[in-house]
């Protein structure tokens, strides 16, 4: 089991023997726009330890102690408002650029400011690093909902966002592709579906409602979800899949879980019968990875992994982000 965040960072961090490969040729300094959200630190700290020749975290770093925490990792950090063209000017032209600054949670009653974040941004990104190669992190949200029947929407497949953030995301892919085929930029959309660790995530979201006895909305039913190293394992590996025009990826786990036998699954090892309120939809948010298990091979921690230490670490009060993912919405709301 996992009893510390320590250990859980380790766990998150410890790069497989393809991530050292594949950050071994890279020639010249990663950087990570919007590092100090819930997904960089870690993906930081494992190309730092599969051996990045640098690696520069960019954020504006409310939290001085995010910096500093960082920099003690060995990632250096520049502090950067991402909107303002003059402080992204200021930024250094690196070969490899992750893209992961975005807004999602409060996105609903502060619209201005997720389009401008989900859409304007990576534009502006696109343009001030033509010469880069670029892996912009976008989110299955982008997608209908598809049958839970099926293996999830494919890269081919059509979207149609649900709520303004997810329209927001899709605008930010359409104007990175532009950008990718105009200036020739090799470029890879990322549409994750719900990456996932102890201290956030759609697990812990049911978990700690079995916990609290509160009731468990099945109306979302069904979901996919991907341990946040294996996220980061492939995110490491993705510089190769980027393309001009550009590359659109999924990345999630391999299954389809239906949310009821998660909270099962949950409430049998924590000792608590889960309560449950509405009926599973024949439709939800899933996303098909084939493509990137054929490019990079299968997640490698399985779900039943993800549930054994889960509910250990909210049994034992385990620290969370205090952020739930808002899955349930079939809105769009977040």
């Amino acid at each position: 089991m996992i009893d510390t965040i320590d250990e859980l960072i380790d766990q998150m961090t410890t790069p497989s023997r393809a991530v050292i490969d594949a950050v071994s040729k890279l020639d010249g300094p990663v950087m990570i726009l919007g590092i100090a959200g819930k997904m960089g630190p870690t993906l930081g700290e494992l190309l730092v330890r599969a051996g990045a020749d640098e690696v520069i975290g960019v954020s504006r770093f409310s939290n001085p102690s995010d910096r500093d925490d960082l920099e003690g990792r060995g990632i250096a950090t520049k502090k950067c408002d991402l909107l303002d063209d003059d402080s992204l000017g200021q930024l250094p032209q690196v070969p490899y650029i992750y893209l992961m600054a975005g807004h999602k949670f409060g996105a609903t009653g502060n619209e201005p400011l997720t389009w401008a974040m989900n859409t304007m941004l990576p534009a502006k990104v696109m343009q001030q690093f033509p010469l880069a190669r670029i892996v912009y992190v976008s989110s299955g949200n982008a997608y209908q909902y598809t049958s839970v029947s099926s293996p999830g929407a494919g890269e081919l497949d059509a979207v149609d966002p649900v709520g303004e953030y997810a329209m927001s995301r899709l605008g930010g892919e359409r104007l990175t592709e532009f950008y990718s085929k105009e200036n020739k930029t090799p470029l890879a959309i990322v549409r994750l579906f719900y990456a996932t660790e102890l201290r956030y995530g759609i697990v812990l979201d049911i978990a700690q409602k079995i916990h609290a006895q509160m009731p468990i909305d099945l109306a979302m039913g069904h979901v996919n979800q991907i341990w946040q190293g294996d996220a980061n394992a492939y995110l490491a590996q993705m510089f190769p899949l980027c393309d001009a025009p550009a590359r659109v990826i999924n990345m999630t786990g391999a299954d389809v879980l239906s949310v009821r036998e998660l909270a099962q699954a949950l409430g049998e090892k924590m000792g608590i019968g889960p309560v449950f309120e509405g009926e599973e939809s024949q439709t939800a948010l899933l996303g098909n990875a084939q493509e990137i298990f054929d490019a990079l091979g299968k997640p490698q921690v399985p779900i039943e992994k993800i549930v054994d230490w889960v509910a250990h670490w909210v049994m034992v009060d385990g620290h969370t982000l205090g952020k739930p993912t808002k899955y349930e919405s079939r809105t769009g709301q977040f």
